[in-house]
Formats: structure tokens, sequence, C-alpha cells
């Protein structure tokens, strides 16, 4: 099945609404966890935002401290398999909590998601530096 260009990947990417952050624990054990996020160039931003936490002391901020190279998948799935595609992003990672990095993040979190504009994120932000971008899809090029 056919691998996308680049284009494609940074596309798909930058469209999907939600992805998964893989970082890596204390144990050596892969932490993976839900998030929302938006593509700015070679960056992938997200925030620690309002939506309900245990704690705010979160493991993945903790992790990425600890060892910043992470990975990020975000995919389609469909009852239609031809429409299956996914794209996963590498790089290091960072936890900004001020300055105009954080501003910027924020900035882009918010025109990506409504649900932001009138509760915006304060809390610190993940800014991944990507340099490997992969995607595949189900979806041959001859159609």
């Amino acid at each position: 099945m056919p691998t996308l260009d680049p284009a494609d990947v940074r596309r798909r990417l930058a469209s999907a609404r939600v992805a998964t952050l893989g970082t890596t624990n204390p144990a050596g054990e892969v932490d993976l966890v839900p998030i929302t996020f938006a593509v700015d160039d070679d960056r992938l931003v997200s925030a620690v935002d309002h939506k309900p936490k245990t704690t705010v002391r979160l493991q993945r901020l903790d992790n990425i401290r600890a060892n910043p190279r992470v990975t990020v998948l975000a995919h389609r799935y469909d009852e239609d398999w031809d429409e299956l595609w996914w794209v996963r992003v590498r790089g290091d990672a960072r936890v900004v909590s001020t300055g105009q990095h954080h501003r910027q993040a924020v900035d882009a979190l918010v025109a990506k998601y409504p649900q932001l504009v009138d509760n915006r994120p304060t809390g610190p932000v993940i800014v991944v530096e990507i340099d490997e971008w992969l995607g595949w899809t189900a979806r041959r090029s001859d159609r």
C-alpha cells in the first residue's frame, strides 16, 4: 500500500482533530495519551487546557522533561478500508510555560479549536520540533 508524499503527510496531520502522544516514562515504558494539537511549520504544539485532569502534575510533562524524544500518531479509521490512513511524526519536545513560544502555541491552538476561543489555555504547552514525518494510506494513487 502507498506511503504518503510529504505534502499530504503534513496536510493530513494539520487537519486531524486528535492524535496520540507517546512519551517514555522513568521505567522505560511508553505512555500514550490523546491530545489536541496544532501544526506550525515543523512544530507540533499541544497545551494543558481546561478539560478536567486528575492532577495538574501531568506524567507526560515529567516524561518530556526527563526524555524529550516523543512520537505523535494521528489516524483515520473508516468502515470503508480504502479510506484508512495514518501519519506519524517524531521529534524532540520541550515544555514551555511562558513567553513568546507559549503565546504562539496557544494562538495556534485557539485558531484550530473553537472550544478554546473563550477559554484560552494558560497551562504549560508542549512544543515538538518534528524531525521525522511518515504517513500511509490504503487508497491507491490510481483512483
